[in-house]
C-alpha cells in the first residue's frame, strides 16, 4: 500500500469516526440531555465533556484534519488531479468544523465545567450560560460539514482507485509494447 492511499484511508476513516462522534451528540445525546431537568443536564454534560477529553477523541479530532492535509498534499500532480480538489474541499470543510469546535463549543464546554458541582451550583442559571440552543446549533452545522468532508473523503477513495487502476492498465500495455516490440505476429 502506498503512503498516499494510506493516508487517504486514515483521513477517511478519522473523518468517519468524527463526522459519528458530532451526528450522534446531534441527533441523540442533545435531544435526550434537552428533554431532562436542569441538575440532571448540567451533571450529564460535564461528564460527557470530561470523558471525551480523551487520546482516541483527540486523535480523531486532530486527525480527521491532518490527515486529509497530508492526503491532499500527497495527492498533487497530474495523475491525481481528479482527487485533489475532493480532498481540498473535504479538508476545508473540516477546518470550518475544528474553528467552529474551537471557537465557540469548546469555551461553551469549559464554561459549563467551570460552573461547579451540580449539587452546589444554581443549574438553572449555569444552564441558562450555556447557551444551549446556539451549542446545538452549530453542532448540528459541525455534523453537516464533516459528513459532506466525509463523503468527498470517500468519493476521493474512489476517484483514487480509478486513477491507480488506469495507471495499471496503462502500465500493462506499456510492458507489452516493450516485450512484443514489432507487435504481435
Amino acid at each position: 500500500m502506498s503512503l498516499r492511499l494510506a493516508t487517504l484511508l486514515a483521513a477517511t476513516a478519522t473523518m468517519g469516526l468524527a463526522a459519528g462522534v458530532f451526528g450522534l451528540y446531534s441527533h441523540t445525546i442533545m435531544r435526550g440531555l434537552g428533554k431532562t431537568d436542569d441538575r440532571t443536564f448540567v451533571g450529564a454534560f460535564q461528564a460527557m465533556d470530561r470523558a471525551i477529553m480523551n487520546p482516541l477523541f483527540m486523535f480523531t479530532f486532530f486527525g480527521a484534519l491532518l490527515f486529509s492535509g497530508a492526503a491532499a498534499v500527497l495527492h498533487r500532480g497530474d495523475d491525481f488531479r481528479d482527487v485533489l480538489p475532493w480532498l481540498v474541499a473535504a479538508g476545508l470543510m473540516y477546518l470550518v468544523v475544528v474553528v467552529i469546535t474551537l471557537a465557540v463549543n469548546v469555551p461553551l464546554n469549559d464554561a459549563l465545567k467551570a460552573a461547579g458541582d451540580p449539587a452546589r451550583i444554581d443549574v438553572a442559571q449555569a444552564r441558562a450560560d450555556f447557551h444551549e440552543d446556539r451549542w446545538v446549533a452549530l453542532n448540528w452545522v459541525r455534523t453537516v460539514l464533516s459528513t459532506a468532508a466525509f463523503l468527498a473523503l470517500c468519493w476521493a477513495l474512489v476517484l483514487h482507485g480509478r486513477a491507480t487502476a488506469e495507471d495499471t492498465a496503462a502500465g500493462r500495455v506499456e510492458a507489452t509494447q516493450a516485450a512484443h516490440p514489432g507487435g504481435w505476429a
